[in-house]
């Protein structure tokens, strides 16, 4: 019998024990270390904050919402006292666990096979956020003894305050907002570091059912929630009667816009940048990251505004004429700095019907005359064996040019008119055509694309790709690209690039990056710069192509070029003063051409709304003048310098060392002493047409001037397109009384034409070396006539 006895009880207790082993192993046997908090921890989310730290955007994790870590130090002692009040009033006297709670946890799931119950202190909570996060929606006696294990691990392995911290960091505030810092910035608009004790009473009542206590759907709950807070801290001696009263009736401020978006085509090309700077070790994002830009989000929205108003303004009304008008871009640049304060890059980004996503900032589109800048910048550069100057004259009559597919090109000014001779001043300042392709044919497509790359023009690549009308906007670039060219101008000459971010750093307000910062570089002469700027400025200048007093013209010193494509694709204002600088686009994102709107009626008045705007208050600035530049007088005419003969003298600025020496020869004394103009042939038919004095008008019949190709121009073989096509035009101007016109190319003759008429013209294929071109032509009377020599060079 005694032996039974002990047999049973050998069983009964090794049963127990088995029991028992099992039982642990169900509770244990895959229990996390605590070392595996790292992992748990929510994915901190990166703000972008504009200049002031205005809240732009918050780039969420792919899971979970917005977070950002304080350290224990930084978190505000209200929402301290707040949370222990509220969810553990003996957090810093407990091992972690709350004895009583468990074994009333576990007295109700054996009742009811489920816990009904709670009794988590912080610690527990910590544990089943970041270590049991898979099961944190079971309510079984298994997960709060192991979670009562892991919080007693806790409590021997952090102190209370990286206790709290990482509570505080961590736990569900609602509206995808982790943590307190992300908690404040979504209810309140305001760092964690700046809560007063009423919002902190309001932000501790949360995590316990924070989609019933939410403020923004259920505020009365809300502020009930916070009066429970407000007593239990009054209760735990946090607060006194009075400070709790005052906290119940303080007024509470909730954030209006608690999930912005602002500046989103700045935004994208923000995060582009920084995932450029993570992906090449410039910086490492394992933390809260604040990336503070250089938009300001004030001049962001007036000039958001003042883009859909006048985009609106184009909408048809009943009978009139559609001009399709949908879309634009805008930006703004401090010109010393190159800080990006402005990126509009839409009418609209949540229209799809104008394709609103799509950032029309960065979009290569033809730029039209708003190039032309670069290429005079390219011309009046002193250190050209022979530059041109604001003075210098360029003929604005029909003119024919060859395109890099060998066609003839004809380009036409906006009015549709000729203008004779016009100044560098004059034909940049009212944006004609054929002076502009002059220009371009002088200087050269390779130096003006190389200056126009260093100025950060990147999408202009190989010259060869390039022919001459470039000049009128025949290659594609970006406003931002543009609009820095354009900064450097208005920066002296100096070139600074573009800047979006100022710095970086983690949610303690810790320093993590500051980009490098450069010496500016000194791409244009500041000389050069200037005459550029006083030009664009130049009222007077304008009136050729705009009349006077256009909308170009504000209420103080600016420089500023317009430009429109062909068929109304694109139209482009681009200005600045020395401090500001604002370019504009207007178009449509799918190229349907606008009717009938250019650079003047279309981005134009975008402009100047928005220069008018932004220095409202400030004291016109003019452009600085570099030491170098000096006043000289000039036949208007000519720009040479003036003779007795000269009528008609002005005075324009020169580079020091530029300045004209050589007399005018157009003003002549005729025989009878009256004065009469010397003009070249080609001129002739536009004197005539202004009623001028020819000097031996009558001679004129006998007249042969070769008028293309230029004198010393270079020209250059491209390699990948047939040569048959690369053909260069020889022009005549041929006076009434020729029989016949014969070209030669270097001594031989290439093409005769009989009975010429006023204009002649052949083509020739391009040939390597140095070749020599002229006309000789046959006079009624049997006079042989030899025209001027022209020489140019081909290369390869």
């Amino acid at each position: 019998m005694r032996t039974l006895l002990k047999s049973k009880l050998f069983r009964l207790f090794l049963l127990t024990f088995l029991l028992f082993t099992a039982f642990l192993v169900y509770l244990f046997y895959d229990l996390p270390s605590i070392d595996d908090i790292p992992q748990g921890l929510n994915q901190p989310s990166v703000k972008i904050t504009d200049r002031s730290g205005r809240l732009l955007y918050e780039i969420l994790p792919t899971e979970g919402g917005r977070n950002a870590t304080l350290s224990a130090e930084n978190l505000p002692q209200c929402m301290k006292d707040a949370t222990v009040a509220v969810e553990d009033k003996t957090f810093y006297q407990n091992p972690g666990v709350d004895i009583v709670g468990i074994i009333r946890a576990v007295w109700i799931n054996l009742r009811g096979g489920e816990t009904l119950s709670g009794g988590s202190t912080i610690t527990q909570q910590v544990a089943r956020t970041l270590l049991l996060a898979d099961e944190k929606s079971e309510r079984t006696i298994r997960r709060k003894l192991r979670e009562a294990v892991l919080a007693w691990q806790l409590t021997r392995a952090y102190s209370k305050d990286e206790i709290l911290a990482l509570y505080l960091n961590q736990i569900y505030y609602g509206g995808m907002a982790y943590g307190i810092e992300a908690a404040s910035q979504t209810y309140f608009g305001k760092p964690a570091s700046d809560l007063l004790l009423p919002e902190c009473a309001l932000l501790a009542g949360l995590p316990q059912t924070p989609g019933i206590y939410n403020p923004f759907t259920n505020p009365d709950l809300a502020l009930e929630r916070q009066k429970v807070v407000l007593g239990l801290m009054e209760n735990n001696g946090f607060i006194t009667p009075a400070q709790r009263v005052d906290a119940e009736n303080a007024p509470l401020g909730y954030n209006p816009a608690p999930y912005p978006i602002e500046a989103p085509h700045f935004i994208w090309m923000v995060k582009d940048q920084l995932d450029e700077l993570f992906s090449s070790g410039g910086l490492n994002p394992s933390g809260s990251l604040v990336i503070r830009t250089t938009l300001d989000l004030n001049m962001q929205q007036l000039t958001e505004e003042i883009i859909q108003r006048r985009i609106a303004a184009f909408k048809p009304q009943p009978g009139e004429l559609n001009r399709n008008v949908n879309n634009a871009a805008l930006v703004v640049i401090h010109p010393q700095t190159g800080e990006i304060l402005v990126l509009v890059g839409s009418a609209d980004y949540f229209d799809a019907s104008i394709y609103g996503a799509l950032n029309m900032a960065t979009a290569r589109r033809q730029s039209g005359s708003a190039f032309k800048p670069i290429i005079y910048a390219a011309v009046l550069d002193p250190n050209q064996l022979q530059p041109m100057t604001a003075a210098s004259t360029l003929m604005d009559v029909a003119h024919t040019f060859t395109t890099k597919d060998g066609q003839p090109y004809k380009p036409v000014n906006y009015d549709g008119r000729s203008h004779g001779f016009v100044s560098v001043r004059e034909s940049l300042a009212s944006s004609l055509n054929v002076p502009a392709v002059l220009t371009l044919q002088t200087v050269g497509i390779e130096k003006v694309i190389a200056l126009a790359n260093r100025l950060g023009v990147h999408s202009l690549d190989t010259p060869r790709n390039y022919d001459l009308s470039l000049a009128l906007g025949g290659g594609q670039m970006s406003l931002l690209e543009l609009s820095r060219a354009y900064a450097a101008l208005a920066n002296d000459g100096k070139y600074t690039g573009t800047l979006s971010i100022l710095e970086i750093r983690d949610a303690d307000g810790n320093l993590l990056y500051e980009p490098e910062t450069k010496p500016a570089q000194q791409i244009i002469d500041p000389r050069v710069a200037w005459l550029i700027s006083d030009i664009l400025s130049d009222d007077q200048s304008r009136q050729t192509g705009f009349g006077l007093n256009s909308v170009l013209k504000i209420d103080r010193t600016a420089a500023v070029k317009t430009g429109t494509t062909t068929n109304f694709h694109d139209n482009w204002t681009v200005g600045y003063t020395p401090d500001l600088l604002v370019g504009v686009w207007v178009g449509n994102s799918n190229y349907q051409a606008m009717h009938n709107v250019t650079g003047l009626t279309g981005a134009a008045p975008i402009w100047a709304e928005t220069m008018r705007s932004i220095l409202q208050g400030r004291p016109d600035k003019p452009f600085t003048q570099p030491d170098g530049l000096i006043q000289f007088e000039v036949c208007d005419l000519s720009g040479l310098v003036p003779t007795p003969a000269c009528q008609h003298t002005k005075t324009e600025w020169f580079i020091s060392g530029t300045q004209p020496t050589t007399p005018d020869t157009f003003y002549q004394f005729s025989p009878t002493g009256e004065i009469v103009l010397d003009l070249p042939i080609e001129a002739r038919d536009w004197a005539k047409s202004q009623g001028l004095p020819i000097l031996d008008d009558s001679n004129a019949a006998g007249g042969l001037t070769l008028t293309s190709p230029t004198d010393n121009a270079t020209y250059k073989i491209t390699p990948d397109l047939d040569l048959s096509a690369q053909q260069l035009a020889l022009s005549t101007l041929t006076g009434t009384d020729f029989t016949q016109v014969t070209f030669f190319v270097d001594g031989s003759a290439l093409e005769t034409f009989s009975a010429p008429p006023a204009s002649c013209q052949t083509w020739w294929t391009l040939s390597l070396g140095t070749h020599q071109f002229w006309a000789e032509g046959v006079t009624t009377n049997g006079e042989t006539v030899k025209s001027n020599v022209v020489t140019v060079t081909v290369v390869d």
